[in-house]
């Protein structure tokens, strides 16, 4: 610590040796800086204030009908693009600056100092924003500011007709396409369901639930089957023995035969005949079966005709027991005719469906296929629509009122004094960087002249033993002179502090 201090002291010794060195140096770095920087321009600023309101009634009176922008985001990238540069060159267009540009080089230059001179930020609060710009000409500065806020003014306001516009014009293209895509598919429905028109599966219903569906028919109508055999047995094991008087006319036709019998089984066919006509056409099955029974009823009676010996005793065969069983017999036969022709319809259906075991599914699933792209296709047609006049709702919203509007709170104004350059701040950093240059110079000086100023020092360079010293003795006339040169020294220094105090209270 000693030592340091020591050599510390050897230091602060050589610069005061060469003070005048210091003083001089001093002198020259202020005022030089101050030179420099007095002659420096005058630089204004212009700046203005604007407010973006995006409240508006209409807003949540129409949301769910109509399709409102994300303001807030639109504001932050208006925002964030104001200082891009096809609106900086915009900017240059429209102050005139671009006729000041004698080559490219000087237009990218001029483009990239308004870039880094003009400063967007925000004002304190949500959608108030500042816009400032620095300039040597104040008039200029304030058109640039001008010009700025009206960028940003028409770009919030944009072209809302000719958004609106592209939006419908793409909407009605995609109605347009997809009104393509439902003609084909209704085309392609038809023409399969034309194709499979055998095998198609009935409405609600798929092909197995048909299958099982015919298998519980047929199961049922076999069994009615049985049940209207058993019951026709049982008729005819009652009559058993009892054989039946046909009472024959001489004439050929088969109506003037007279068989109690059949007369009855056919009486009955032909009623059961009458009601089915009343639901069914004279191709259905039920139909055809009871009339293919009728012919074979007719032709039975008119072959038993031809082998009957007319009996002796007319009333033989007219007991009112028998002839009821005859008629109950007859009703029996008929509904076992029926039941058969049921039976043969019922096995027909279900042989067809399970001999299309392999072709049904598959034609169920292309159908489910196109009924599903369809059902798609339809889906997003109605969406579009939808959209499409939603977006014209939102067009004419847009356009007949402002969604989002802007307020200029303070215009474009230049401050009277010019805000730059700063320089106090300048003169007071040139000051200090005199003095530093001022004590930097005499310590350069004084290691390039060096000195002994002890007996220590001299030893350890020498190597030598110092024997003694003698002191100065000053004299009258030159302690005079010492403290001459010690005022002026002085009064240098405050000159300097003086002239620096001038020009801060000048900036002032």
């Amino acid at each position: 610590m000693e030592e340091l201090t020591t050599q510390l002291l050897v230091y602060l010794k050589g610069v005061w040796k060469y003070r005048w060195i210091a003083v001089i140096a001093a002198w020259t770095v202020a005022i030089t800086g101050w030179l420099i920087v007095y002659k420096l321009p005058d630089d204004y600023q212009a700046s203005a204030r604007i407010y973006v309101d995006t409240q508006n009634v209409l807003k949540p009176l129409m949301a769910g009908m109509t399709v409102s922008p994300d303001l807030q985001q639109q504001v932050s990238i208006m925002s964030r693009t104001l200082i891009s540069r096809p609106n900086v060159e915009r900017v240059v267009r429209m102050v005139d600056l671009d006729i000041k540009a004698k080559d490219v080089k000087d237009h990218e230059r001029l483009i990239k100092d308004l870039m880094d001179k003009i400063k967007l930020g925000a004002a304190g609060r949500d959608n108030l924003f500042t816009i400032h710009y620095n300039s040597q000409n104040p008039k200029l500065a304030k058109d640039v500011v001008q010009s700025l806020l009206t960028i940003f003014v028409e770009g919030g306001l944009g072209d809302k007709k000719q958004d609106s516009s592209s939006a419908i014009r793409f909407i009605d293209e995609q109605i347009q396409s997809y009104e393509e895509k439902l003609i084909a598919g209704e085309n392609n429905l038809k023409a399969f369901k034309q194709k499979n028109i055998g095998i198609m599966p009935q409405q609600g219903s798929d092909y197995y639930s048909q299958l099982s569906q015919a298998m519980e028919d047929l199961n049922k109508t076999r069994l009615a089957l049985r049940e209207a055999e058993q019951a026709r047995d049982a008729i005819k094991r009652q009559i058993t023995g009892d054989e039946p008087v046909l009472l024959v006319d001489q004439g050929d036709p088969v109506s003037s035969i007279v068989n109690v019998e059949l007369d009855s089984r056919i009486g009955g066919l032909e009623k059961n005949l009458d009601m089915l006509r009343l639901n069914f056409t004279e191709l259905h099955p039920d139909i055809v079966a009871t009339k293919r029974l009728i012919a074979q009823l007719e032709e039975r009676k008119l072959e038993e005709s031809k082998l009957t010996r007319y009996s002796a005793d007319p009333g033989k065969n007219y007991s009112p027991m028998l002839q009821q069983l005859n008629v109950a017999l007859a009703e029996a036969e008929a509904d076992v005719a029926s039941m058969m022709a049921r039976v043969e319809e019922y096995t027909a259906r279900y042989d067809r469906l399970k001999s299309l075991s392999n072709a049904v599914p598959q034609v169920e699933a292309e159908l489910t296929q196109l009924n599903r792209d369809y059902q798609v296709n339809k889906a997003n047609y109605e969406k579009l629509l939808e959209r499409r006049e939603s977006a014209k709702i939102s067009g004419e919203l847009g356009l007949q009122t402002d969604l989002m509007s802007f307020r200029i709170i303070d215009p474009p104004t230049v401050s009277e004094r010019p805000v730059g350059p700063d320089r106090a701040k300048f003169f007071s950093i040139i000051f200090l960087g005199a003095l530093l240059a001022g004590i930097g110079a005499a310590f350069v000086v004084s290691q390039i002249r060096p000195t002994f100023h002890s007996q220590i020092s001299l030893r350890e360079v020498s190597g030598k033993p110092i024997l003694g010293s003698i002191p100065m003795i000053w004299t009258d006339q030159q302690k005079v002179k010492r403290r001459k040169r010690l005022y002026a020294f002085g009064f240098s220094l405050l000159s300097l502090l003086g002239l620096y105090g001038v020009l801060m209270i000048k900036m002032v």
